[in-house]
């Protein structure tokens, strides 16, 4: 369970901005970068995400310059963060349907953008290997394999299961695709590695029925249970990293920078 979503700073890895990226890119490639274990959000506000780099050093931001500004204002901005010693320690990309190569040697070989140029035409397969390759190149994932989001406020975020005819509900802490943590107002006493068979989530508006395997509790609250899933199905698995996003983009739009 690694990687909190809702912390400020994750020594792990690195923070990963889309600057106004196209609704494919929002809405299956930021699926594939969650579920590789890249923290992954969207900005849609050119001056807003100077201000996330400024507070996050050693990010990366990805720039769809097919959108908000003009392509001349856009080198301006960019030669900006590459300048300014608050931004100049991320690193930037492009994205793009333009494959004019003026302007891809403009970004690649005068600016020298580390993150490249991600060619949109290549369609959303490749640019997602392109991209997923970049952010390896770039140690974007750290040491972690999965994502891990803190859920305590989302009042949508519980689970229950059955025992000895007896329903006991939870209300899911924090949750990634290798478990979760829920605290109970009471629950059995497990033995360490006890499967817990069909358990109920409910994520927002996804819903799962799989078995748990209890792994202990937490040595500062006795409430809260340690689960591990076994065998998710892939569409278990898109639920719970389609969930994760949310509380990821979420947790960027309440900051107040």
């Amino acid at each position: 369970m690694e990687a909190q979503a809702n912390s400020p700073v994750n020594a792990s890895g690195k923070k990963i901005f889309l600057l106004y990226p196209h609704s494919v890119i929002r809405d299956d490639m930021l699926d594939l970068l969650i579920m590789a274990g890249f923290e992954t959000y969207t900005l849609a506000d050119e001056k807003r995400a100077k201000r996330m780099l400024g507070k996050f050093p050693d990010s990366i931001l990805f720039i769809n310059i097919d959108e908000g500004l003009k392509e001349k204002e856009w080198e301006v901005y960019i030669r900006e963060l590459l300048e300014d010693p608050q931004t100049k320690g991320n690193k930037l990309g492009i994205m793009s349907y333009n494959q004019d190569q003026g302007l891809m040697h403009k970004y690649l070989m005068e600016l020298g953008l580390p993150c490249g140029y991600i060619q949109l035409k290549l369609g959303l397969q490749e640019s997602t290997r392109i991209m997923l390759g970049v952010l390896q190149a770039n140690e974007a994932r750290g040491r972690r394999n999965s994502i891990r989001a803190a859920c305590e406020d989302d009042i949508n975020a519980s689970l229950n299961y059955r025992f000895d005819q007896t329903l006991f509900r939870g209300k899911i802490l924090d949750i990634s695709s290798s478990g979760l943590a829920a605290k109970f107002d009471k629950a059995p006493n497990f033995d360490a590695n006890t499967v817990v068979r069909d358990v109920q989530l409910k994520l927002r508006g996804g819903l799962i029925m799989t078995d748990l395997t209890f792994m202990g509790q937490r040595s500062d609250d006795k409430h809260v249970q340690i689960l591990l899933f076994g065998g998710l199905t892939a569409d278990q698995k898109l639920i719970i990293h389609r969930y994760i996003k949310q509380c990821l983009q979420r947790y960027i739009n309440s900051l107040r920078v």
